[in-house]
């Protein structure tokens, strides 16, 4: 295997040269630039990448926390966040911090041993100072810790007021509302802007809520089981995608009409929601956007190109399904 100096010896350079070339640092006359790189062709010399990264004082990877991948939101945000990294010439740690475990704490460990170069985190089971008192690079998705860390997020006020406003032009009576609040997150804003809007009309909103940090499959029909059982009358039921359908499935096989008997309006319109039958009216998040933000955003801060907002709020998204009654809508009341 080729080494730095056999390439420095067959282009006639010093390895300190070479080297330059390598890093893009300092200047190479573009003759001497050519004759290096034709021998790093020539002897197929591939550069050591961690040598190459303590030069830089770099590790060239970012951390991803999120608190569940088994969540389809969460998972697509991986997968979209790890694209984007890597078009930009970083690679992803895909972090899966899982609920009230030592393991978000032990990732964000990792910045203080500059193992990574920056964290972009969707996990909020830490108080919000072990984020504020950490001194390298991180973007948050969706939680506020304050003017040091940047936030990027989706609308969720004005999700929340669609949400409602779909609700009401459906002429729904009685909404269970299947909520899961976390500390400090702006995803909050949409539960709400939506009951607040929903009381103004007098509508009756029937709150089920789970708790915030579990994401698995079978909480969730575990709480659509229990809406079944205890609240009768329900004619509308807005959730994040998955207690939705299970809501849904249950209700259907329980009798109702979807949407004769049932309205039903998801949050984040991930793809699950296309594919059940009848199709789903959703708010979407738009997770690519999201990703690519947060990508962008992380890496102007850590190659300090350009100033970085503290906000960035997302636009949300719309999609009619069969499970409400197509209607006109303006957003905004």
């Amino acid at each position: 295997m080729a080494s730095i100096r056999d390439v420095a010896q067959k282009a006639g350079v010093g390895v300190g040269t070479v080297s330059r070339v390598i890093n893009g640092s300092g200047y190479v006359a573009e003759d001497t630039r050519k004759k290096i790189e034709q021998a790093i062709q020539e002897l197929q010399y591939t550069p050591n990448e961690l040598a190459r990264n303590l030069f830089k004082n770099r590790t060239g990877i970012i951390g991803v926390l999120v608190p569940d991948l088994d969540h389809p939101f969460f998972s697509s945000f991986a997968r979209e966040t790890e694209i984007a990294l890597y078009n930009k010439g970083y690679k992803a740690m895909i972090c899966n911090t899982i609920g009230n475990s030592n393991r978000e704490l032990d990732y964000l460990n990792m910045l203080d041993r500059n193992m990574v170069d920056g964290i972009i985190t969707g996990s909020h089971t830490l108080h919000v100072e072990e984020y504020r008192k950490r001194k390298h690079t991180i973007v948050s998705l969706d939680q506020d810790f304050g003017p040091e860390i940047p936030m990027v997020g989706s609308d969720h006020i004005y999700g929340g007021t669609l949400a409602a406003e779909i609700m009401i032009k459906n002429k729904c009576k009685k909404i269970l509302h299947i909520t899961g609040v976390a500390p400090n997150v702006a995803a909050n804003n949409r539960h709400a802007i939506f009951e607040s809007i929903l009381a103004e009309h007098g509508i009756e909103v029937v709150d089920l809520m789970m708790e915030w940090n579990k994401f698995d499959h079978q909480s969730y029909w575990d709480a659509a089981e229990e809406a079944i059982r205890k609240c009768d009358g329900i004619d509308g039921v807005f959730a994040a995608d998955q207690p939705a359908l299970c809501y849904m499935h249950l209700a259907m096989k329980a009798g109702k009409r979807v949407p004769e008997d049932l309205k039903v309006v998801t949050y984040d319109g991930m793809d699950i929601t296309r594919l059940c039958y009848p199709e789903v009216t959703c708010i979407d998040q738009n997770v690519k956007f999201l990703a690519n933000t947060c990508t962008d955003t992380v890496i102007n801060l850590i190659e300090g190109k350009e100033r970085v907002p503290q906000k960035q709020i997302i636009a949300m998204e719309f999609h009619q399904g069969e499970t409400t009654y197509p209607v006109e809508l303006n957003g905004i009341f």
